[in-house]
């Protein structure tokens, strides 16, 4: 059996009940992934400070410096410098995405608390030496290159190990609506990302990496000291993943209530009611075993073009906005937050949306098909007015963000607990890692191709984020189809049809 991690009795007694547990779980992991977003939005912010518009500043104060990049930071100061920033952001999500696939296989055979405590501590760390390169006067590429890569691996401690406690703590039943909710963290640590880097964007701008560091590691300390990973740790039962089904042998009644996370001709199989007996502790699942499951696959692609799409906008939305509408820096910062208010909104319709009709890919594809041409809307008409920029942001933000935040969530938990592997829980982790990996391969190709387009014209960069969601959208169709046979089977029935 595997022996507890201990929890501080004080938290104890003040947590009687499972549902103060569950409350405590979800408040933590939120404020977790809170400041893992946090710390990665400045960048996208200080890129305009690295390479402003220096004829807007004044004469030249340095006559031996060039009187158009005086003021840039080198090495950022040359014509290159969308290049180079393609390479900052490069460097971090090709680290992470690597880093991912192996994190959830580390995360499901150490302690959950200890992976993810350390794991932000270090985060802060190197998101502060990114910063800290403005007080050392530091100008070679190199160096941030290397703490982008060491950053991207260290925050990969963080996803899969943030839904792996809320999975153990939380059912199917509303997952989606719940994880929803619960997803707006990546949203609002966007935001407060935004805010927080824009206050010390024009004045020291390294400030606008240190203090989210300082913030990301005080977080971690305090999950290291009250995180309880699993429901078992402080004699509460566990949840219940799977609901019997009404008939044992119908495999259209399984697929309709499961939705496409369901094996055709099996049961579903919850937690029993009797009293707890010793058991052995259940293997981790390897690589393979899980890509095995139903929908993995498929999700996991769907998501690398999906993720593409709104990395592209975390990344690059602040350049676009201070190129385009010529706003300055800091009023660019603050715009660009509007998408991550949409993604708010977006995370909890989609899951609201999915728990009622059963039907995760559906409600993804559908998001998917309209939000492509809200952004050759937004690219053509959204800089016409503040209100038409302020409206096309946040109705993008919606569109964009629902499948990515749906994806990375409640499919995920649905997959990681899937009743295929007969009650082990033991998967959750890498499966969640292996979906948010696949489409942290997405994210790294996002910026980067963002930085090779956006030299020939704006207009190329939206045409391929509308391709990337007509992909994704297209790569959901097989399991889109399948769910669409789970409604229908039921209604036919109904109707006295037989279905084959």
């Amino acid at each position: 059996l595997r022996p507890p991690i201990p929890v501080p009795q004080t938290l104890t007694s003040l947590l009687p009940s499972s549902h103060s547990y569950r409350g405590l779980t979800l408040v933590l992991t939120f404020l977790s992934y809170t400041s893992y977003h946090l710390s990665r939005k400045p960048i996208s912010i200080v890129k305009s400070q690295l390479h402003p518009n220096c004829s807007a500043l004044g004469p030249n104060p340095h006559n031996d410096s060039n009187s158009t990049t005086w003021c840039s930071w080198a090495p950022f100061d040359g014509d290159n410098y969308k290049e180079l920033f393609g390479a900052l952001d490069n460097a971090f999500l090709v680290a992470y995405a690597i880093g991912m696939f192996l994190s959830g296989i580390f995360g499901e055979r150490l302690p959950l608390r200890y992976y993810l405590s350390g794991g932000m501590v270090l985060s802060g760390l190197f998101t502060a030496l990114f910063g800290l390169g403005y007080f050392w006067d530091i100008h070679v590429l190199w160096y941030f290159i290397v703490v982008q890569v060491c950053n991207g691996l260290v925050q990969t401690t963080g996803w899969p190990t943030v839904v792996a406690c809320v999975g153990n703590w939380f059912g199917k039943g509303k997952r989606g609506l719940i994880m929803g909710i619960w997803n707006s963290h990546t949203s609002v640590g966007n935001i407060l990302g935004s805010l927080i880097a824009g206050a010390w964007v024009s004045s020291d701008w390294g400030l606008s990496f240190v203090v989210p560091g300082i913030i990301i590691a005080v977080v971690g300390i305090i999950c290291f000291l009250f995180l309880v990973e699993y429901p078992e740790d402080v004699d509460c039962s566990p949840p219940v993943h799977h609901v019997m089904t009404t008939s044992e042998k119908d495999p259209e009644a399984v697929t309709s209530n499961e939705g496409p996370l369901s094996l055709p001709g099996q049961s579903s199989v919850g937690h029993s009611n009797s009293p707890k007996e010793p058991a052995e502790e259940p293997e981790a699942i390897s690589f393979l075993g899980a890509l095995r499951i139903p929908g993995v696959v498929e999700f996991s692609l769907c998501l690398l073009f999906a993720k593409l799409v709104s990395y592209t906008f975390l990344y690059w939305l602040p350049l676009y906005i201070v190129n385009v509408a010529h706003f300055g820096a800091k009023e660019a910062g603050d715009l660009s937050t509007l998408f991550d208010v949409g993604g708010i909104l977006g995370g909890i319709f989609a899951g609201l949306i999915s728990d009622y009709t059963g039907g995760r890919a559906t409600t993804c594809c559908v998001m998917l098909v309209v939000a492509a041409p809200m952004l050759f809307l937004y690219n053509h008409v959204g800089q016409n007015g503040i209100g038409t920029s302020i409206a096309m942001l946040i109705i993008c933000g919606a569109l964009v963000n629902g499948p990515y935040a749906l994806i990375t969530t409640a499919v995920s938990a649905d997959l990681g607990t899937h009743e295929s592997l007969k009650g082990n829980a033991k998967a959750l982790s890498t499966v969640t890692a292996i979906i948010d990996g696949t489409g942290s391969i997405g994210a790294a190709l996002g910026p980067l191709l963002a930085g090779l387009i956006s030299p020939t014209g704006w207009n190329n960069v939206f045409y391929m984020l509308i391709a990337a969601d007509v992909l994704a959208c297209l790569l959901l169709a097989r399991v889109v189809v399948k769910e669409a046979r789970g409604w229908c089977g039921p209604m036919a029935r109904q109707r006295g049809y037989v279905v084959s």
